[in-house]
């Protein structure tokens, strides 16, 4: 029996890839956080939607609730008072979308849950090219990580953290998951708009971008 891998799938392209990526040699636990983000309900049903695509079976689906990154605020994809940028592509500032020190908490819960169910790898879509807006994009936060694992759990328990894509460009992404029937279609990055994507924010503009550098069309909605 394969050994078992949890994927944190937030909905977006990069996650979605990255379940393609563990699919083709573990079984898949599948993690989804839900922290009062502005697209919260579109990119739940963008989960579910690739959990289906994969025949997750719910004992191996894990949805968590925190609603505690919205009261910090700091982010415009949690405090409804500060607009969400449009992409900002040469700016060396960390962008609004930022959301403090979030990555930390998403694989904190994967970690425990890890532990629990006996998975050996942690999958996340990590992008260092959205470094440098992102800290915790980069190889060396992940590298750390790691680290944090092996002295924070028990002896017996033997989990690492995997970023297949964090250097990768993106028109890189978009065609491996072609490659790997990534299902594309099902999933969702706009950081403002739930119907149709806007096209304009940091996500919708990268994975634009990157969709027509692999001469590939982009099979979700936009405005």
């Amino acid at each position: 029996m394969k050994d078992l891998a949890i994927v944190l799938v937030s909905g977006g392209m990069d996650s979605c890839v990255t379940a393609a990526i563990a699919n083709e040699n573990y079984r898949l636990a599948l993690l989804h956080v839900n922290y009062s983000q502005r697209t919260e309900s579109r990119e739940l049903q963008a989960f579910r939607n690739i959990a289906l695509f994969y025949k997750i079976p719910e004992d191996r689906i894990l949805i968590s609730n925190i609603d505690y990154l919205s009261k910090i605020g700091g982010s415009s994809l949690t405090d409804m008072r500060m607009d969400v940028q449009d992409a900002q592509l040469y700016s060396k500032e960390i962008p609004t979308s930022y959301v403090p020190f979030r990555n930390t908490l998403f694989l904190t819960i994967a970690v425990s849950w890890g532990e629990v169910i006996g998975a050996k790898k942690i999958f996340i879509g990590a992008v260092e090219q959205d470094s440098p807006g992102y800290p915790d994009c980069r190889p060396s936060y992940y590298k750390t990580f790691n680290e944090l694992i092996k002295v924070g759990t028990k002896p017996t328990t033997h989990i690492e953290v995997e970023t297949p894509l964090i250097r990768k460009s993106k028109s890189e992404i978009v065609k491996m998951g072609i490659s790997l029937n990534a299902p594309f279609h099902l999933s969702w990055s706009c950081y403002k708009n739930t119907d149709k994507a806007c096209g304009m924010c940091h996500s919708c503009f990268l994975r634009l971008k990157a969709f027509k550098e692999a001469e590939v069309i982009d099979p979700i909605p936009y405005v």
